[in-house]
């Protein structure tokens, strides 16, 4: 009898203890949700000036510095708004990913 090949997935590693063998996957920031559990605090409603999603005329400005200069602002932090968004433990792509989301908002 022929043998089927079968993917495991890595969930299913752990399970089994063999986590350490293989390497999980590596997946995409989701900016969407990035967005609702961090950014969203501010720029949904527009606190402190924060531009609101979707809000083109909010974004012109900011959209005019390019998205270079916007990223660091993010990152480093700018005005009232904290570094990395006021949350540390966001990755640079996920930082990435929610910007990125935010932006194709006003595009």
């Amino acid at each position: 009898m022929p043998l089927i090949p079968f993917a495991f997935p890595a969930r299913s590693l752990l399970v089994f203890g063999l986590a350490g063998c293989l390497a999980a996957p590596a997946f995409a920031a989701d900016g969407h949700t990035v967005y609702g559990k961090t950014c969203a605090a501010c720029h949904a409603s527009g606190v402190a000036n924060a531009p609101k999603l979707g809000d083109k005329a909010g974004w012109a400005p900011r959209l005019a510095m390019g998205r270079p200069a916007l990223l660091t602002s993010v990152l480093k932090g700018k005005g009232v708004m904290p570094a990395r968004a006021g949350h540390a433990g966001l990755t640079d792509e996920e930082i990435q990913a929610a910007l990125d989301f935010m932006l194709a908002a006003v595009k």
